[in-house]
């Protein structure tokens, strides 16, 4: 088992105990061979023999306008782009200055499983806009949102623009719809955009910001290298947003609890990473288009996958061996012998689902889908 592996034992005990020795393939990040120059800029940078502060220059945002142009034909000039440590940081900040305690906060479940407890943390309702499941392709609930958002207690809607971890690539004409619904309730919608890049199969990326041109809505999307990279270690994570008023609250809220402190070593992976990077990005995912046709073609019956259109996360249907809840929890870690996360993790709605990471490289693979056959053969001895 490669060795990037062994960062994390004590995740794996924790999380799986019943599991010996599982692959782990539970965390969204990829357990490739990474980018060399981005590997190639930190190094650069720790053999220059200084640590101290270092400023974010307008260079960083060139690039980052340039990459969003190249590669989505999105035009970023006339829109505000601001640092934040995290997607956490940037969703609990926008909640608590937008938002007051007992508020709602519409989640579309089942959806990333950190969206939850910030909601709930922040003293805030969580309002399920659950998605449908049709024809092995999930859609938004549209009635349903316009119910939720129509409440005058609820405040903002986290949306998930590519959606982690069912993998939709929402349109932009269903976008523009989420638009519309939000701008006549005066909902707020926060867009985690964090998975763009990571298109699949000639899927289009649609940003939020240019979905809803042309409608009042108040919106901030949130980006960044972490995913697209494999640099959520190092790197910070940017808020993008057409509205003064969020931009003004942001910067000073990130002022006054000095969240805009950089790192020497993030400012030289995210710079290099959108650079350099584009090369290596299309080959990382090609090889995940090809993992999913691996997955595709030997998935053992009983078990379906979700097509994902992005990410490198894959959303499997294990309902077909009839198994609740906690039996396949229980299932994937002492009978599989994998690491992957539970679909109730991410909400109700996922019971008798879970998403594992196939950012990793083919003999892993095999192994995981070796264990998914053999355990299943099992079950009908």
């Amino acid at each position: 088992m490669p060795a990037r592996f062994a960062t994390v034992p004590w995740a794996l005990k924790a999380f799986f105990a019943k599991a010996d020795n599982p692959i782990p393939l539970w965390v969204a990040e990829p357990t490739v061979e990474l980018a060399q120059p981005i590997d190639d800029a930190i190094r650069s940078r720790a053999d220059s023999g200084w640590y101290g502060y270092e400023s974010r220059i307008p260079e960083y945002d060139r690039v980052f306008k340039q990459w969003m142009s190249e590669r989505h034909g999105w035009d970023l000039s006339e829109l505000k782009i601001l640092q934040s440590p995290s997607i956490g940081t940037s969703i609990a900040s926008l909640l608590d200055i937008f938002t007051a305690d007992g508020d709602g906060v519409i989640l579309q479940t089942p959806v990333f499983t950190d969206f939850k407890p910030l909601v709930s943390r922040s003293e805030r309702a969580v309002i399920k806009n659950s998605l449908i499941l049709k024809d092995g392709r999930y859609e938004m609930d549209f009635s349903g949102l316009e119910e939720a958002a129509s409440d005058p207690k609820v405040k903002a809607l986290i949306l998930c623009n590519p959606h982690n971890p069912v993998g939709r690539v929402w349109t932009k004409a269903e976008l523009a719809n989420v638009a519309q619904i939000c701008e006549r309730h005066n909902v707020l919608v926060i867009s985690d955009e964090i998975h763009c890049d990571l298109m699949l199969n000639g899927a289009t990326f649609s940003p939020f910001a240019d979905a809803a041109s042309g409608t009042s809505v108040r919106w901030a999307a949130l980006h960044g290298p972490i995913k697209t990279f494999g640099v959520a270690g190092i790197c910070d994570t940017l808020l993008i947003t057409d509205d003064e008023e969020i931009a003004d609250c942001f910067e000073k809220r990130c002022d006054a609890m000095s969240l805009n402190r950089n790192n020497i070593f993030g400012l030289a992976a995210f710079h290099a990473g959108y650079s350099e990077g584009g090369e290596w990005l299309d080959e990382f995912i090609h090889k995940i288009e090809q993992n999913v046709d691996y997955i595709r073609e030997n998935l053992p019956d009983g078990i379906e996958l979700i097509e994902p259109e992005s990410t490198y996360l894959a959303w499997l249907d294990f309902s077909g061996l009839g198994m609740d809840v906690p039996e396949l929890t229980s299932w994937l870690s002492s009978e599989v012998n994998i690491a992957v996360s539970p679909g109730h993790w991410f909400g109700r709605e996922g019971a008798g689902f879970a998403r594992m990471t196939i950012a990793v490289e083919r003999e892993v693979l095999v192994d995981a889908i070796e264990r998914m056959r053999n355990a299943v053969e099992r079950l009908s001895k």
